[in-house]
């Protein structure tokens, strides 16, 4: 059983900076993050682990807090307090260049594509791959069809034609596969089949699972309980910017996942799950 320890045990253990062994750290910890926008706290003494080759499903209500978490961990908000470690070393991420540069990449629900342009070089975009101050057009029209390839992506007519022209779910599988073409070891996305058929969500659910089976540690935020019991191996619960429960999603069931999003606690939980969970 994990149990949380007294106040001043945890806030003694957060205050020394220490590097873990490499083998035995996950890709991405989080430890007491926290975060605050004036009088409003976004985030209390957050804890989250994230392991390679797993899908971690982070969830809450509007104004949980998930959104604020994922941009401190693409480098985008500056947490107030506590310590992100990466594959056990301590990191500050300043920047979303820091979060790249380590092998961080987020897909953001408006997926940040340019209609006007082709698949390759939205692929691209802002990473343009030059030979003699030109743009080397073969080489990254190459990357671009090996990384579709990899990913089994396999809907798309050609990688010249326009954004503009793909459906929803293609415009997605693009987006991911623009964040995996860097070398990236942690993909985070932002509600992924908001706004997606049937079809298109089965596709990208298929491409978030092939993404963990390639060792990628991933996170994906959504409301969409059926995904989240479908493709995610673990999950955190966010409740007014404090973690209230987190561990593999078979320790929960719809229901208790929805009392945690909504109350910050449930009596529900599975009597015979070893728990952990840090409710406030």
């Amino acid at each position: 059983m994990t149990t949380a320890g007294s106040t001043t045990d945890r806030a003694d253990d957060r205050s020394r900076v220490e590097e873990r062994p490499a083998s035995a750290a996950p890709l991405l910890e989080l430890r007491g993050i926290t975060k605050r926008f004036g009088a409003v706290q976004a985030l209390t003494d957050v804890d989250l682990v994230v392991p390679a080759g797993q899908v971690t499903a982070l969830v809450g209500d509007n104004g949980a807090g998930k959104s604020v978490l994922i941009k401190c961990i693409a480098g985008i908000h500056h947490p107030d307090g506590g310590q992100i470690y990466w594959e056990g070393r301590p990191v500050h991420l300043r920047t979303p260049r820091d979060a790249a540069a380590l092998g961080i990449e987020t897909v953001y629900q408006d997926l940040a594509l340019c209609d006007n342009l082709d698949i390759v070089q939205n692929m691209f975009l802002g990473r343009e791959k030059t030979r003699y101050t030109l743009l080397d057009e073969e080489n990254m029209e190459l990357s671009a069809r090996e990384t579709l390839s990899s990913l089994s992506v396999t809907t798309v007519r050609s990688i010249r034609q326009p954004v503009a022209s793909l459906s929803g779910g293609q415009r997605q599988a693009v987006a991911i596969a623009r964040a995996v073409l860097w070398n990236s070891k942690l993909v985070i996305m932002d509600e992924p089949t908001a706004a997606l058929g049937v079809a298109q969500t089965r596709m990208v659910l298929d491409l978030v699972r092939r993404l963990a089976q390639r060792g990628l540690g991933v996170i994906i935020i959504s409301h969409n309980m059926n995904d989240v019991f479908e493709v995610a191996d673990r999950i955190a619960i966010l409740h007014l910017g404090h973690l209230v429960a987190t561990g593999p999603i078979s320790e929960f069931d719809r229901e208790t996942v929805v009392d945690y999003m909504a109350f910050g606690r449930s009596e529900r939980r599975k009597r015979n799950s070893e728990p952990t969970v840090a409710e406030q």
